[in-house]
């Protein structure tokens, strides 16, 4: 099958699907050198007559069943956080759902799972209110049994006052988690009211108060999550983690060089570009295990350019382009998102977006693939 796909520029170019898909991983036991997560989509059900702006509609056997393709591939779920469209679809009664049904799932087929606990059941609050929302989604994480992951909140954002207040909140939450938790830095690229996040525009500045949150209790500490997209910035935070504590990179720019590490140190992982990305990146992690660091850097290199795509500006509708994915291989039924989010990209992007993950053999059956996308220039008028 020979699919005309369009450019940037309206012209339609021919593309040949390639032949077969990359070998994946059928078995084996978890990752050892690197503890990774993939931070997972959610698929919305697509005949519930739901708008936009109404609660989300979850189909929850199709959502559960692809983090156990993720737990398959060795890879631990990172649930409910911006990739599962938390804040731009997804709000707290849901996601809270979420982070319930996976974690049994987790239990019973023996995954891994670390969940986001933000403050979204709030559009805007004061300091004390900001508190009480972490505190009932902190409850909720550790109720179900998954490890916490403190997220940015967009109302502490807003009504922070300075650095004290970032110090005073997170000193409080952290010494009420049971155990260690993620600390979760996500840059305003992903979320523009994330903004000055830390009490300050300078990320120097930003970058102190984060680190003196950590020194405080490294006890209550398992890791931190950088989203930056700044390799530079996370290499010289990740030598600053006092002993014990993590860096796990969520810098889907520069993520082979970052988890590969150098003499003085490396990243773990935890990614949206793994959700797309899982079994490549299973297979790059596994050489790794071995020590083959060549072999690792050979798998994952070639996926980068995929990654920066789906990722360009604005990058916070990179999920289009993760839940686009699934549908091209078979992870879901429909190419459909909750919010309607799969207009958020075009076509264009979307076109680019199947043919640099076609070249990387992404797609288990890339006929069902092929098939799949010439049904969406279909529906866009593109002539065959």
């Amino acid at each position: 099958m020979t699919l005309r796909l369009p450019s940037p520029d309206g012209s339609l170019r021919p593309y040949e699907p390639g032949p077969a898909p990359a070998p994946g991983v059928h078995a084996g036991g978890p990752l050892t050198s690197r503890t990774v997560f993939s931070a997972a989509h959610v698929v919305a059900d697509p005949y519930a007559d739901v708008s936009a702006d109404d609660p989300a509609a979850v189909d929850w056997d199709a959502t559960l069943a692809f983090r156990r393709h993720l737990w398959q591939q060795g890879l631990g779920v990172a649930e409910a956080m911006d990739t599962a469209q938390r804040g731009m679809g997804l709000d707290w009664p849901n996601a809270a759902e979420l982070i319930r049904r996976s974690a049994a799932e987790a239990r019973a087929v023996g995954g891994r799972i670390a969940a986001g606990a933000g403050t979204d059941q709030l559009a805007s609050g004061t300091l004390d209110e900001i508190r009480a929302a972490y505190e009932e989604q902190l409850a909720l994480v550790e109720d179900a049994g998954a490890q916490a992951i403190l997220m940015a909140s967009r109302a502490l954002a807003a009504a922070a006052r300075g650095p004290e207040d970032y110090l005073t909140l997170y000193g409080h939450l952290l010494r009420q988690a049971r155990e260690p938790v993620i600390l979760h830095w996500l840059g305003p690229m992903f979320d523009p009211a994330l903004a000055g996040y830390w009490g300050s525009a300078d990320l120097d500045a930003a970058t102190e108060t984060f680190l003196q949150v950590i020194a405080a209790h490294p006890d209550k500490v398992d890791g931190i999550k950088i989203s930056l997209l700044d390799a530079d910035r996370e290499i010289a935070v990740r030598r600053r983690l006092p002993a014990g504590v993590r860096c796990y990179t969520g810098d889907d720019f520069n993520y082979p060089e970052l988890i590969a590490g150098d003499a003085q140190g490396f990243s773990h992982a935890l990614l949206g570009i793994f959700d797309p990305l899982a079994p490549l990146a299973s297979r790059a992690v596994r050489a790794l295990d071995t020590g083959d660091v060549r072999g690792f850097r050979e798998v994952l290199d070639p996926t980068v350019e995929l990654s920066r795509h789906l990722f360009q500006r604005p990058t916070r509708f990179y999920k289009t382009g993760v839940v686009f994915l699934a549908w091209l291989a078979g992870h879901q039924e429909h190419f459909a998102m909750v919010g309607g989010h799969q207009s958020s990209r075009s076509l264009p992007h979307l076109a680019r977006a199947y043919e640099l993950a076609d070249r990387l053999g992404l797609f288990p059956d890339p006929e069902r693939a092929a098939r799949r996308m010439r049904a969406l220039l279909d529906v866009y008028g593109v002539p065959r």
